[in-house]
């Protein structure tokens, strides 16, 4: 995949992205809620396995400098089927770049791929909620007590979902219920 945007280029990850990688998977407030931060041992093998092997995820890099700051999974998960996921690294949150680059990823799959679906997966949708609604996603279903968090805990998974053909009012209507504990 090679998509360029305003301020980023949304690439194939490269075996020299191993460091900058690591910088995001290593950093313990990143992984909260996934899984334990990654050791670099841990980043290369993920590196060369999933992101280069199995080519399951791409890299957004500052198009001035080339710094890899955030990973996006883009992984086929059946027919026309994708799932998305990103991990962005925190000195560039909060500055547009995940909405930048997964809108990016989102409209070249619908329009370039002829992709069917793309959705996503949560345990903290507060969190995720305004990117997921900025790529179009609404709340499709909630499992109860999926999950685990990091300390063990039966977390819900909040499933998101938008379909090529969705128009924005039928995704306006989808709101997402009240967090349970």
């Amino acid at each position: 995949m090679h998509i360029v945007t305003d301020r980023l280029l949304i690439r194939d990850f490269r075996p020299g992205d191993r460091g900058d990688l690591y910088e995001i998977l290593g950093d313990e407030d990143t992984m909260k809620f996934s899984e334990p931060p990654y050791d670099l041992e841990k980043t290369e093998k993920f590196l060369m396995d999933f992101c280069i092997g199995q080519g399951r995820a791409v890299a957004a890099a500052l198009r001035e400098s080339g710094k890899v700051i955030g990973y996006i999974l883009f992984s086929q998960y059946g027919m026309k089927v994708y799932e998305m996921g990103w991990f962005f690294h925190r000195a560039y949150r909060g500055q547009g770049y995940a909405a930048e680059s997964c809108r990016a990823v989102a409209e070249y799959a619908f329009r370039e791929m002829a992709v069917h679906k793309i959705f996503a997966e949560t345990i903290n949708p507060s969190g995720s909620e305004s990117l997921l609604r900025k790529l179009g996603m609404g709340l499709e279903g909630v499992q109860r007590s999926q999950c685990q968090d990091l300390e063990g805990r039966g977390v819900d998974l909040y499933l998101y979902g938008r379909v090529a053909n969705m128009s924005e009012d039928c995704i306006g209507n989808l709101t997402t219920p009240s967090r349970s504990n």
